[in-house]
């Protein structure tokens, strides 16, 4: 789940986390789990098994990016298979060709191949994540969700490599450089968003529906749950949790 409040988190320094081996490591990890059977997912969904989370969770190398909030454990058995890595079959995550193939090759080669194939999946639409959103389920709400996701890596593709840039920083060069994630359909269609009361929490009231808590929820759940996830990049969480 990608929070929508914002929550402070505890004074101290920022932790760094250089995630170029946790990656490597963790793509590893995930393939054995599928390997052994132990990872099930909906039939209908295709979505990970809270028992699921946990177990990939209690493997990943330096643990998930935040406590009690399942991210990076969410991510793995998506990507996997997204990236044709993995096939479910009877509630199952198993290993295909190419995730046995995988298993034998240096991770660094795979990890790449895995983002480019997320940019096209239609397994998940992220902004499903920002679970205290409601009404997303409404017929003709939300836009699909592959042209927003490559307008988010497009973004991403253009950040100078070796330099830290801020959310802030990232959401004021995608709005200059027109690179909008509009997740509604319409207008109308913001009135059947809500937070916990459909009437007045409706998101359709002025003031309700910026930039940051639409297009910046759902460019911040592909960032931290999809792109950082398998990335071989320094990660460093901002002084307030991703929403």
């Amino acid at each position: 789940m990608i929070p929508v409040e914002q929550q402070q988190e505890p004074t101290g320094t920022p932790q760094v986390r250089h995630t170029e081996h946790e990656a490597q490591a963790d793509l590893l990890t995930a393939l054995r789990l599928c390997m052994t059977g132990k990872l099930r997912c909906s039939e209908k969904t295709r979505r990970p098994s809270a028992a699921t989370v946990a177990a990939v969770a209690n493997a990943l190398d330096g643990g998930d990016f935040y406590p009690h909030e399942a991210i990076a454990a969410f991510a793995w058995p998506m990507l996997l298979q997204a990236g044709g890595l993995a096939q479910l079959t009877g509630g199952r995550l198993g290993l295909t060709t190419r995730g046995r193939a995988a298993l034998t090759r240096p991770p660094h080669l795979t990890i790449p191949q895995l983002w480019q194939r997320w940019l096209n999946n239609s397994l998940l639409d992220e902004f499903s994540r920002v679970e205290e959103i409601k009404g997303q389920r409404s017929a003709n709400v939300l836009t699909a969700a592959k042209p927003r996701r490559k307008l988010v890596g497009q973004a991403l593709a253009g950040i100078t490599p070796g330099e830290w840039s801020s959310i802030d920083g990232l959401f004021t060069d995608m709005r200059a450089a027109g690179l909008d994630p509009v997740v509604h359909r319409s207008e109308r269609a913001l009135w059947k968003l809500y937070l916990e009361d459909p009437q007045y929490g409706s998101l359709g009231y002025d003031g309700y529906h910026g930039w940051s808590l639409l297009q910046g929820r759902y460019t911040l759940a592909v960032l931290f749950e999809y792109a950082a996830t398998p990335h071989r990049h320094p990660v460093r969480p901002p002084g307030r949790r991703p929403q």
